[in-house]
């Protein structure tokens, strides 16, 4: 029997992350969410998931898993956004810590889906802090991107693929975001091509519509590396970039002074450029979550989310009906 496929409608559950899972779990479920993208650690956190206490407690895992089932929401990602290849190797650790954690925390919970970044290395060894290039002259910067990759990034990732498929997680889906080595497709085809098919991306339009990337053509390029999608939005603010250009250090709360801010979805692009992003994605393949993470800061957590929530249903493809033209 041929297996139907679909769209989901997820989100990012860090979004309440002060508010209790069981509390959080009814309330996303009241809004048509079918599955949690869960923070495990790393930038995220992990107010709704600490790996370490629920491997540790078969009771609190228990309890974590009647509260998804009960509310009918499944684990869409694990989310351990972090920077593993950080120079410091204190802060290093720390992420190295919550990744492994998740892996063994994902095995169990049969969960094959992490997403997280690239990182970043610093310019060589002895440095403490990262270095995102974003010029290849003067040639310091070349000989930065030499290092970084061909010393740090590739091998890490090419040790932490096999980790993780020992741990049946078969996608890495790296968020393509800048200041990190993997920030725009062809970066995130360069790691993968390294580091093997499961690696890939967790497509996120967000940070790719204020690089000037036109998305629908970046679905097709990225066509099956692409194993996670996030759905929030940019608004560029034209008369900034024309002067600034897109390289905004500012604040994210001068929402008027900078290039380009978060949006929530709908509101930086309508609902064309979304329905031409979400029949890219079909036509490539891809069947999986819609994640909507919402960091705008002109909304409250609740009134984004619900008018994401709206958006995204009227956008997404919902039924499968490829194989079956029937007009045809």
């Amino acid at each position: 029997m041929e297996v139907q496929r679909a769209m989901k409608l997820g989100v990012f559950a860090v979004l309440l992350s002060g508010m209790p899972l069981p509390e959080a779990a009814r309330y996303f479920a009241s809004l048509g969410i079918q599955g949690l993208e869960i923070g495990s650690g790393g930038y995220p956190g992990k107010a709704h998931c600490d790996p370490a206490a629920l491997l540790a407690d078969a009771g609190k895992l228990n309890e974590f898993k009647r509260i998804l089932a009960d509310n009918h929401l499944e684990i869409a990602a694990l989310s351990c956004h972090g920077n593993p290849v950080h120079p410091d190797p204190v802060v290093a650790a720390g992420f190295q810590k919550d990744w492994d954690d998740t892996l063994k925390l994902a095995e169990v919970l049969r969960v094959d889906r992490v997403v997280t970044f690239s990182g970043c290395p610093g310019s060589g060894p002895g440095s403490r802090k990262p270095n995102w290039v974003t010029c290849a002259w003067p040639t310091d910067f070349a000989d930065t991107l030499e290092y970084q990759w061909n010393d740090v990034l590739i091998p890490y990732w090419q040790r932490a693929a096999r980790q993780a498929a020992d741990h049946g997680v078969t996608k890495i889906a790296l968020e393509m975001h800048p200041g990190f080595c993997v920030y725009n497709p062809d970066t995130l085809l360069r790691l993968r091509g390294a580091a093997g098919e499961g690696v890939g991306a967790n497509f996120d339009p967000s940070h790719l519509f204020w690089q000037g990337i036109d998305i629908v053509a970046a679905v097709k390029y990225l066509g099956a590396a692409i194993q996670y999608v996030h759905a929030k939005d940019t608004a560029i603010n034209r008369e900034m970039t024309a002067i600034n250009g897109v390289l905004d250090t500012g604040s994210y709360l001068n929402e008027l002074g900078r290039s380009w801010i978060f949006r929530t979805v709908g509101y930086g692009h309508g609902y064309q450029e979304w329905k031409n992003i979400v029949s890219a994605l079909r036509m490539t393949g891809y069947d999986g979550y819609l994640s909507i993470e919402h960091e705008d800061s002109l909304m409250s957590p609740a009134e984004g989310l619900k008018k994401a929530v709206a958006f995204m249903k009227d956008v997404m493809i919902h039924e499968d009906c490829r194989g079956d033209v029937w007009w045809a």
